[in-house]
C-alpha cells in the first residue's frame, strides 16, 4: 500500500471525528511514513510499520472524549424540515416518555451493577473485620485459660480472613468488568456517532 492510499483510507476511517483530530492524525502518520522512508525503508514497509487503519481508528475513538465527538456531530446537524418538525411535535407524547423510560432503565441497570460491586466490597470488609475480631477474642480467651475456645475463635478468624481475601479479589474483578462494560458502551456510542456523521 502506498502512502497516499494509506492516508486516504485513514481519512475515510476517521471521518465523523472532529476535523482537527483528523488532520492531526493524518499529519502524524504522514510524517511517520516519511521518516521511515528517510531511514531506508520502502514506501510499503514504512506504511506497514504504522499498523492497520482499523487499529488506528479504534485508538482514535478511544482517545477522543465522547463530549468532543457529540459536539462535532451537533455542529454538523442539518436544519429540520417543517414536516419532520411537525411529526416530532405531534409524536412528543409518545416518544418522550419512551425515551425517558429507556434512559432511566439504562442508568438504573448501570447503578445496580455498581451497587453490587460496592456490596461485594462491603462483604469483604465485614469478613476482614470479623476475622480481626476473632483474633482479638482468641487472644482474650487464651489469656483467661480456655484454650479450646481460643482455638475455635482463631480457626473462625482464619476462615473469615481467607474469605475476605477471596471476596476482595472477586470484587476487584467485578469492578474491572463494570469498567470494561462502560468503556465498551462508550466506544459503541462513539462509533455510532461517527458512522452517522459520514
Amino acid at each position: 500500500m502506498t502512502k497516499n492510499e494509506f492516508l486516504k483510507e485513514l481519512e475515510k476511517g476517521l471521518s465523523g471525528l472532529p476535523k482537527n483530530d483528523i488532520f492531526e492524525r493524518l499529519d502524524f502518520y504522514g510524517e511517520m511514513i516519511d521518516d521511515r522512508m528517510e531511514e531506508g525503508l520502502t514506501e510499503s514497509d514504512a506504511v506497514a510499520v504504522c499498523g492497520s487503519v482499523d487499529e488506528i481508528v479504534s485508538q482514535a475513538l478511544n482517545d477522543i472524549p465522547l463530549k468532543k465527538i457529540v459536539k462535532e456531530r451537533l455542529s454538523k446537524r442539518q436544519k429540520i424540515g417543517s414536516s419532520a418538525l411537525t411529526l416530532i411535535i405531534i409524536g412528543f407524547p409518545l416518544w418522550f416518555p419512551i425515551l425517558v423510560a429507556a434512559v432511566a432503565v439504562a442508568f438504573s441497570l448501570y447503578f445496580t451493577l455498581w451497587a453490587l460491586v460496592v456490596t461485594v466490597f462491603a462483604v469483604a470488609l465485614s469478613f476482614a473485620l470479623g476475622g480481626l475480631g476473632g483474633v482479638v477474642m482468641a487472644v482474650a480467651v487464651a489469656v483467661k485459660g480456655s484454650i479450646p475456645t481460643a482455638l475455635l475463635f482463631s480457626g473462625s478468624a482464619a476462615i473469615l480472613i481467607a474469605l475476605s481475601v477471596f471476596v476482595y479479589f472477586g470484587a476487584v474483578a467485578a469492578a474491572k468488568g463494570v469498567i470494561a462494560i462502560t468503556r465498551g458502551f462508550i466506544a459503541r456510542i462513539k462509533r455510532r456517532l461517527t458512522k452517522k456523521g459520514e
